[in-house]
């Protein structure tokens, strides 16, 4: 079956597409979640509340772009609307204890898996995590970034830079425990 005949199914309420169409983007719209809430169960509130969007809205989906970018789209708002809810976005206090200008050796990230580079990234402050995953995963501007979280687009820059830094510092930690064990 054809991604057009699935999304027409969907737009006429047949659930097996709609339940087509979780099965086959489940997976990849949890771990967006997880990268924007930290919290699992959080996450998975933010999963289900996001397919209810997409099932509701389907109707807007107008055929232009990819159809998978369309429902990206929407978790992203999701995820950040959920955590706007929940004051989450409330500029934090973050004590950055810098370490001294040592030069990174290259290999640090051969030594970190995937699932452990994004557990780093989940440890970040909420804003930082987000600004970060928008930036450097989903590839928006920061001008975008800026009008979607309504902050000004220097702290937009200001948080990505901050997020990096403590991103860096938390994976040469995790590695420097890691080579200890």
């Amino acid at each position: 079956m054809s991604e057009h005949q699935l999304i027409t199914a969907c737009k006429q309420g047949k659930l097996w597409a709609r339940k087509t169409v979780y099965e086959q983007y489940a997976p990849t719209m949890m771990a967006l979640c997880c990268r924007y809430v930290s919290d699992y169960d959080d996450a998975q509130d933010v999963l289900q509340e996001g397919f209810l969007i997409v099932f509701t809205q389907i109707g807007q989906y107008s055929g232009k772009g990819p159809f998978g970018a369309w429902i990206r789209k929407i978790f992203v708002n999701t995820a950040l609307e959920f955590i706007r809810k929940r004051k989450r976005l409330k500029e934090k206090e973050v004590r950055l204890d810098y370490i001294e200008d040592q030069p990174a050796k290259q290999s640090v990230l051969d030594d970190i898996s995937a699932d452990e580079l994004m557990q780093c990234i989940a440890e970040l402050p909420d804003t930082y995590r987000m600004v970060f995953n928008l930036f450097a995963i989903e590839g928006y501007k920061h001008q975008e970034i800026a009008g979607m979280l309504g902050i000004p687009e220097s702290t937009s820059r200001s948080h990505f830079f901050r997020a990096r830094q403590l991103l860096q510092q938390k994976i040469i930690t995790f590695t420097q425990k890691k080579d200890a064990i």
